[in-house]
């Protein structure tokens, strides 16, 4: 992956499928960014052209920081969005998707399938067992290890500790727990 240049044009390579739509950000084919969401239940009854079209709004929408005030190329395997600034719309949804590119300096491009598979790759979501998503994990705290580590090593901090110990009614701010010298319930470093 690479570093965007904001004085180079980006391209957007976008696919859907029936589970999933897949899209790449580039710059002079170099991948600056890749993102991948299966499509609600609702939506994946759609018709191609209308999951095709929705990978492109949500391409648009995701990487906009990088896409708003530049000139951008959008590539789909589906035909019919190359002509999508010239063709009539005649449903609320294309009217609703249009409107999210509406501001955008945008062209659409027509590749192949068998020559888009980067996003192709991205838009065939596994189906998952949500039950081999489980995972357990611990916090590994290695900070007071360290600290004990690094406080025996220092004479002053031994020194005070010590003195604690010895005259506990002198030090009525200090207190120890743990090996570690409190005052007034925190930390003290010397």
């Amino acid at each position: 992956m690479a570093l965007p240049d904001f004085q180079l044009p980006f391209t957007i390579e976008t696919d859907a499928l029936g589970v999933g739509l897949g899209v790449v950000l580039l710059q002079q084919g170099h991948p600056i960014a890749y993102y991948s969401k299966p499509f609600p239940p609702k939506l994946q009854r759609s018709s191609t052209y209308v999951l095709e079209l929705f990978a492109v709004t949500m391409a648009v929408k995701k990487w906009r920081q990088y896409l708003l005030g530049h000139c951008f190329t959008i590539i789909t395997n589906h035909h019919s969005l190359k002509e999508l600034l010239t063709q009539v719309i005649q449903t609320p949804e294309q009217h609703m998707y249009l409107a999210r590119l509406m501001g955008y300096d945008y062209q659409i491009q027509y590749r192949s399938g068998a020559n888009n598979q980067e996003a192709d790759a991205l838009s065939r979501l596994p189906e998952h067992d949500p039950s081999l998503l489980l995972t357990l994990s611990m916090p590994c705290l290695t900070f007071m290890e360290e600290l004990h580590t690094q406080l025996a090593k220092d004479p002053e901090y031994q020194h005070q500790c010590q003195a604690i110990q010895d005259f506990l009614a002198a030090h009525s701010d200090f207190t120890l727990s743990n090996n570690i010298v409190l005052r007034k319930g925190r930390i003290w470093l010397p």
